[in-house]
């Protein structure tokens, strides 16, 4: 008796043939064929978010070998005639006529009541825009002198696009050669740290004993410091006699010395599961090298998790130098980042009648949100079970 409904069972009435092969489509050919590299590529551009985030990442990395080239100004040039300068707005129109990019000049005046300067627009003074041209020299990157720029001011006129400091330094060309700096700390750093991190999580996790206990003990040490309060106490410790290029070093190895011991216990417990496979256990029997086994075989194993903790370290290597020259614990004058520019801002009466000043919030909280979200991107794409 059979059930109402019940779909009929089909069976193919031709002679098994072992020799069949499945017929792909070109779309199927082309993904088994394809390699770990493009699977992970064609993965990767379905997170639009995460391809957004590395396209703007990219962005601002081209200001780190072309700060010269593309800020209007050197970032220490001062304007005794423009301290504390509002923006600038760019204008296209004077008038009802098209005249180009263009910025009014600006009157200055001393407010006797508040002991400040106060800045008006000079609607007659139009000041159009100069582009690749030359203007304030400098020396591209610390080799030889040139003087070539993307965007210039007009001649005997000023381009503060996001306005002055306390100097008169243009706060723009700041961020674009700060630029240089808070994000290269981020990336030395990271390698440093992830360097350490897989040498030691893969020497715990693989041999175990004695070695893991030895590691381990060192991880807990360092993961019970406060960090904040140990680096500036690290950078503190640094020689002020020390040129901007040594203080930028010193802290970069700092940053990424203390920033293994997070990436070295995820390894270590991956290893720890991973030494037992099968495949694992064949290369070993097979005479391959521990150092071997851990390179070819363990460590793609979480390649996700490798790139998860870096794409999250660098923000937090990033921060970290923010904060340590924001306190003036860190770079100084007159090396230029993010931290050192919003060492400008510290005091609240300066924010609330300068807020340009705060600018370098902007670029540091876009970059953040960048990483974290390339990161999350990169991770879903290299997660095999994705």
């Amino acid at each position: 008796m059979t059930m109402r409904n019940e779909p009929e069972h089909y069976v193919n009435p031709d002679a098994f043939n072992p020799s069949h092969a499945e017929t792909l489509t070109p779309e199927q050919e082309r993904y088994y064929q394809a390699s770990q590299w493009q699977i992970m590529w064609w993965k990767f551009r379905r997170h639009r978010v995460a391809v957004w985030s590395g396209v703007i990442l990219i962005l601002f990395y081209l200001c780190v070998p072309f700060a010269e080239v593309i800020a209007p100004y050197t970032p220490n040039q001062r304007s005794n005639d423009h301290l504390y300068a509002p923006p600038q707005t760019l204008r296209l129109f004077h008038e009802g006529s098209f005249v180009g990019p263009f910025v009014y000049g600006l009157k200055a005046d001393i407010d006797l009541e508040t002991v400040r300067w106060v800045y008006t627009e000079d609607r007659q003074d139009v000041q159009p825009l100069r582009f690749l041209c030359f203007g304030p020299e400098y020396k591209f990157w610390g080799l030889f002198d040139a003087s070539f720029h993307l965007v210039c001011p007009a001649k005997d006129g000023t381009l503060y696009l996001l306005g002055t400091d306390r100097l008169g330094r243009d706060v723009l060309s700041g961020l674009i050669y700060g630029a240089r700096l808070s994000l290269t700390v981020g990336l030395i750093g990271v390698t440093i740290s992830i360097v350490l991190g897989l040498f030691f999580g893969g020497l715990a996790g693989f041999f175990g004993g004695i070695i893991d206990s030895a590691i381990q003990r060192v991880i807990e040490i360092l993961r019970s410091l406060p960090e904040l309060p140990l680096w500036m106490a690290l950078s503190a410790a640094l020689p002020v006699t020390w040129s901007p290029v040594w203080i930028y070093l010193g802290i970069t190895v700092i940053l990424g010395l203390l920033d293994w011991p997070g990436l070295a216990r995820a390894v270590r417990s991956k290893l720890l599961a991973l030494r037992e496979e099968e495949y694992a256990k064949a290369a070993l029997l097979m005479g391959a090298k521990p150092s071997r086994v851990i390179r070819k075989h363990l460590l793609p194993g979480f390649t996700s998790h490798i790139i998860a903790s870096a794409s999250l370290s660098i923000p937090a290597m990033i921060l970290g130098e923010t904060a340590l020259s924001y306190l003036n614990l860190g770079l100084r004058r007159p090396a230029v980042s993010w931290g050192v520019l919003l060492n400008e801002a510290q005091d609240i009466s300066v924010v609330v009648i300068y807020p340009w000043l705060m600018a370098p919030v902007v670029p540091i909280i876009i970059v953040v949100l960048a990483f974290n979200f390339l990161g999350d991107g990169l991770r879903d794409a290299a997660d095999p079970y994705k």
